[in-house]
């Protein structure tokens, strides 16, 4: 079992920054891939941006060129940097883990983390 717990959100305003960590239970090095997720009212949850245990990373078109995912097994930690935030960032943002495969989507997560609230404001 492996417990995720984020932090990080908050309210800022358009053009901002913020920093969201998902701190991980077990070792990062035991995990194959890991991701960030976000989940607007009334929408599905999407996939933001996912890094492998290579350190290989992915992102939604929309946030490219904006957000940064890393990771620092080290501190078995996650991290997804935004920058220029817009009022359509606004979610709950959701880490998510796949333990044994690299390929993690919004319905192939193993563990899930309670979720951050990012609001920005036009």
């Amino acid at each position: 079992q492996v417990q995720l717990v984020e932090s990080g959100g908050g309210l800022v305003q358009a053009g901002g920054s913020l920093r969201l960590s998902c701190a991980a239970s077990v070792s990062t090095f035991s995990i194959r891939a890991m991701a960030w997720f976000r989940q607007a009212p009334g929408k599905q949850r999407e996939l933001v941006a996912s890094i492998s245990s290579g350190a290989n990373t992915n992102y939604a078109d929309s946030v490219k060129g904006r957000f940064t995912i890393s990771r620092d097994n080290a501190k078995n930690s996650v991290y997804l940097q935004m920058n220029s935030l817009k009022p359509e960032d606004t979610a709950v943002y959701y880490c998510g883990a796949r333990k044994y495969s690299s390929k993690i989507t919004a319905y192939s997560v193993d563990f899930w983390g309670q979720g951050t609230q990012v609001t920005v404001s036009s």
